[in-house]
């Protein structure tokens, strides 16, 4: 029964996250939706190879690539990226500095919510020496370099435009 939910949640993610694209990304945008969902896959496979292979985390259940990879493919490589997009495109530059930390804050302490409740009602992931808040720094930090990445990008893009 179990293993019916994991299937369930995990093709759920697929869907949710590509609905939230097709509605929340504008066309005009797709380009540095790229950018930042390029940018967090690199961040994420270099972090999520690391932490699976070091043995902090395990994701025993896993939909996709179960033999060619230890991490998870729809997390690492889609939802996590995805949202990174979401989070770059809508991030509130013209705020004030403890808007934006909420910001981070928000989007961080939601995927790590949402982490919690996948550890305890399914199998898909698994805490070894692990616990939720290194999972919220982490998140936090490279939510921190794709902002900082994207801007780079969008900066040069910006002064490559005024010449």
């Amino acid at each position: 029964m179990k293993h019916k939910l994991d299937k369930t949640v995990e093709i759920s993610a697929w869907i949710v996250m590509s609905i939230l694209l097709m509605i929340f990304v504008p066309k005009n945008r797709i380009r540095e939706a790229h950018v930042s969902f390029l940018f967090k896959q690199t961040i994420t496979w270099l972090f999520g190879l690391l932490v699976v292979e070091k043995g902090l985390i395990s994701y025993p259940n896993r939909l996709f690539f179960k033999k060619a990879n230890k991490s998870s493919f729809t997390f690492e490589y889609f939802v996590y990226p995805a949202l990174c997009s979401l989070f770059n495109l809508h991030y509130p530059e013209k705020r004030n500095k403890i808007y934006k930390f909420c910001y981070y804050t928000l989007y961080s302490a939601s995927i790590t919510v949402f982490e919690a409740i996948a550890i305890k009602y399914t199998n898909l992931i698994r805490y070894k020496k692990w616990s939720w808040y290194w999972s919220f720094i982490t998140m936090w930090f490279t939510f921190y370099l794709s902002r900082l990445y994207h801007r780079w990008v969008f900066k040069l893009k910006q002064e490559n435009e005024n010449e």
